[in-house]
């Protein structure tokens, strides 16, 4: 993946990060959305490359979005795919909450998997205990192996899982297996990352998240050595049935590779409010400043980018 490129990408997060931020605690999720949505396609299409949305946000909670299938960028070389969400985390924006980014996951053309904006069913560990994992074990039997893979005492082990409904029975278990929960209201691709990260307090990712958060995962993931592991789970018939419509089988378990083919893959976030991976959107007198991530697959690299805006060219 060209170097430039990525660079491209970097601009596009921090213009959907500064767009959404300033709506921050407006408790307007749908405008902090569509201010990110719009930034985020300006600035693609003032980039040389022909991009193509092969999963993206929208469907489920019928938001603002970038849809899937959309055609952006001015044209010509490089064709890629790209899984997006200009706004991770919206709630959080809208009522000030921690934890939001502005995320773009690409690969060259038919490497990320195109799929329907549904719910996945989720486990994500870093490069230690990748291989230890099963999505079909207990969920006792996954935070043991993931313990003895990583060194540690069980009581050591720290679970990120979204705060819904849906997990009661899981943060049972997690506990009932000795293992700490980390609770979260938003953003589960921040929590499978910082799964990965060294000397980080997260060491797991378990539950039912967004099918597109799912992708977006699989890039950072992969390219740091960890593993992620999901099977649709669709809330309904409706769902099930545009996930079979689209050629996916609910009952397989995706792999990291299953999601994110090959090393020319690239991942970039920039924070709009401080989360486990990045600080947010600082607004000062005169100037903006963001703070963003960049991985590229074919090097491995993972860069960490501060830049300053001037405030009166925004």
């Amino acid at each position: 993946m060209d170097r430039n490129l990525a660079l491209e990408f970097v601009r596009v997060t921090e213009a959907a990060a500064i767009a959404s931020a300033k709506w921050i605690g407006f408790g307007e999720a749908k405008k902090a959305d569509g201010a990110a949505v719009d930034e985020m396609r300006s600035r693609f299409n003032q980039i040389e490359f022909s991009g193509t949305v092969v999963i993206g946000e929208g469907e489920k909670d019928k938001a603002p979005k970038l849809y899937t299938g959309e055609k952006v960028g001015k044209g010509g070389p490089p064709e890629m795919d790209l899984a997006i969400d200009p706004l991770e985390c919206t709630d959080s924006v809208a009522f000030g909450r921690y934890n939001a980014t502005t995320v773009i996951a690409t690969g060259p053309k038919g490497t990320l998997l195109s799929a329907p904006d549904t719910y996945m069913e989720k486990i994500a560990v870093g490069r230690e205990a990748a291989s230890v994992i099963d999505i079909n074990y207990s969920t006792k039997e996954n935070i043991q192996n993931t313990a003895k893979a990583l060194g540690k005492k069980i009581r050591e082990v720290t679970v990120v899982v979204l705060d819904r409904p849906r997990h009661e029975l899981l943060i049972k278990e997690i506990r009932s297996a000795g293992a700490r929960v980390r609770l979260i209201t938003d953003g589960d691709v921040a929590g499978a990352i910082a799964a990965c990260l060294p000397n980080n307090e997260i060491d797991m990712l378990m539950g039912v998240g967004g099918s597109t958060e799912g992708v977006l995962a699989a890039v950072p993931v992969k390219i740091m050595g960890g593993q992620i592991l999901c099977r649709f789970q669709p809330p309904s018939d409706d769902h099930e049935k545009i996930v079979k419509d689209a050629g996916l089988d609910t009952d397989r378990i995706y792999t990291a590779e299953d999601l994110a083919n090959g090393t020319m893959l690239t991942f970039t976030a920039t924070g709009v409010i401080e989360g486990p991976l990045l600080p947010g959107v600082v607004f000062q007198k005169d100037k903006i400043v963001t703070h963003s991530m960049v991985l590229r697959g074919t090097s491995g690299t993972l860069r960490y980018i501060t830049t300053h805006h001037d405030a009166y060219k925004q």
